[in-house]
């Protein structure tokens, strides 16, 4: 028995959408579910205008960080053009096309107060030649129904006579999406048709240009299994936009997202594994996925939950896995891939990767994300840190106790054993004498050694940090609050 056969078939006309990635997973899933099953990379770069190499370097990097590995492609669809074309002329032949003149102001004159959407068949029975001015349209059937047979909704059925003779190819003989699609879907021999559900309009016309074409061949190739993919929506419960929503998949990945917690948090919208986990790993998510179980609600693209979910995958990591994990946001390396918009705040000999060993662990903790260890750690390695100045307002420059508990603690500190509990129990008891409790005690502190109020445990890092430069930093602090 002949596996799956699946395509994802993206157009490189910008960044990779998250609702795209979602659609290659799950056409990944159903090929994967199958020792033949077979996954297919094809891109639907007919759009000349649009297009842009960059952007299918985007959508194979992507791919290839989410580990869809693939069993073909990529291939362009412009490759196929000579099939394209013949399948044109095979339909012109058999009347399934015919030649139309017609500009656009002029269908929308005709139109009027019309409300039926689309194209008239003004020039269907016009028995018009081919020329300059001329594109090819689909003669729709005017009578009955076109049922799509979907997986996820069921029978969709739309009316014939609210489709309109669309258009196959234009005047200068490039054929559109439709066609192109439909003819490279057959020679691929795709089983399954897995996508968005905004090109479930699309389904009905491609089902009957895939008639027409079994008929003009004489050979019937059985039609895919239509699924569409329920809507990604934000928290406003409205389609993700481009302008205004993070869905650029590469931003994901230089934000410091793991893949295997992008993937399995993707395959969580519309769709969930049986039982009550939800962070679960990648083969069970394929062992357990079925189209059938895909909901037709909008899916909520919840960036909170995936922080979540990476953060819980970071914590889940080996100390080895992390280092390797966390490299190219600490201590990038020519050769091997870096985040596209950030550097590591320190320069590269001021990077102590065998200090950065010791304060991994405390790193891996408190982080949600990789991008997020560099701020973490840079007071380590930094001459001086960074302050957040609204941090440094806070807890020193205009709080009088706080620089009071700074001074005693620069005295006390230069005295004690220099270990993390040590350290804990004289900043306790630093505080009580003030009338502070610990988090507010150890707030100046921590300010004054790391530049924030956020960072990784506190006295593990002084420990780490050491004791000489620890009172420097303190006595900078206190310099810094007059100056």
């Amino acid at each position: 028995m002949v596996g799956p056969r699946v395509r994802f078939a993206p157009s490189p006309t910008g960044y990779f959408h998250v609702g795209s990635a979602r659609s290659a997973l799950f056409n990944w899933f159903v090929a994967r579910q199958s020792p033949d099953g077979f996954f297919i990379l094809r891109i639907e770069d007919t759009d000349a205008d649009r297009n842009r190499e960059e952007w299918v370097d985007g959508i194979v990097s992507a791919m290839t960080w989410l580990g869809l590995d693939l069993d073909a492609g990529p291939f362009r669809q412009s490759d196929n053009f000579p099939a394209h074309v013949a399948a044109t002329e095979a339909l012109l032949a058999h009347g399934y096309l015919y030649y139309c003149d017609c500009t656009g102001d002029q269908v929308t004159e005709r139109k009027g107060e019309n409300k039926t959407p689309g194209y008239d068949g003004f020039c269907r029975d016009r028995g018009l030649a081919r020329s300059e001015r001329t594109a090819l349209r689909f003669a729709t059937p005017r009578e009955g129904l076109t049922v799509v047979p979907d997986l996820i909704r069921g029978q969709v059925e739309f009316q014939n006579a609210l489709i309109d003779d669309f258009v196959v190819a234009k005047s200068s003989g490039v054929v559109l999406y439709a066609l192109a699609n439909v003819t490279d879907d057959r020679n691929d021999r795709i089983t399954h048709v897995i996508r968005g559900e905004e090109h479930l309009p699309n389904a009905p016309k491609q089902m009957l240009l895939w008639s027409a074409l079994n008929d003009v061949s004489k050979q019937e190739v059985p039609l895919p299994l239509y699924a569409h993919l329920p809507l990604l929506v934000n928290e406003q419960r409205k389609k993700l936009s481009k302008r205004k929503d993070p869905v650029a998949t590469e931003s994901y990945r230089d934000e410091g997202y793991l893949p295997e917690a992008f993937v399995n948090y993707l395959a969580l919208l519309g769709w969930s594994p049986r039982g009550d986990e939800e962070i679960v790993d990648r083969q069970l998510l394929i062992d357990q996925f079925r189209l059938e179980d895909v909901s037709h609600s909008p899916a909520f693209f919840d960036v909170k939950k995936l922080r979540s979910f990476n953060g819980e995958y970071i914590r889940r990591l080996s100390s080895e896995q992390f280092l390797e994990a966390v490299g190219p946001w600490v201590e990038p390396r020519d050769g091997q891939w870096q985040p596209t918009d950030r550097t590591p705040p320190w320069r590269e000999e001021q990077f102590n990767r065998d200090l950065f060993v010791r304060v991994a662990p405390l790193v891996q903790e408190r982080i949600a994300l990789l991008g997020e260890a560099p701020g973490m750690v840079s007071f380590f390695f930094l001459d001086t840190p960074d302050f957040v100045e609204g941090d440094f307002d806070k807890s020193l420059r205009n709080d009088p106790v706080a620089q009071a508990l700074l001074g005693v603690a620069i005295e006390r500190f230069g005295e004690i054993e220099w270990r993390s509990d040590v350290l804990h129990e004289t900043t306790v008891a630093l505080g009580e004498a003030m009338g502070l409790n610990l988090r507010k005690a150890q707030a100046p502190i921590r300010c004054a050694v790391t530049g924030a109020l956020i960072g990784p445990p506190l006295f593990e890092s002084l420990e780490i940090l050491g004791r000489d430069r620890t009172l420097t930093r303190l006595r900078e602090a206190l310099a810094r609050c007059s100056a």
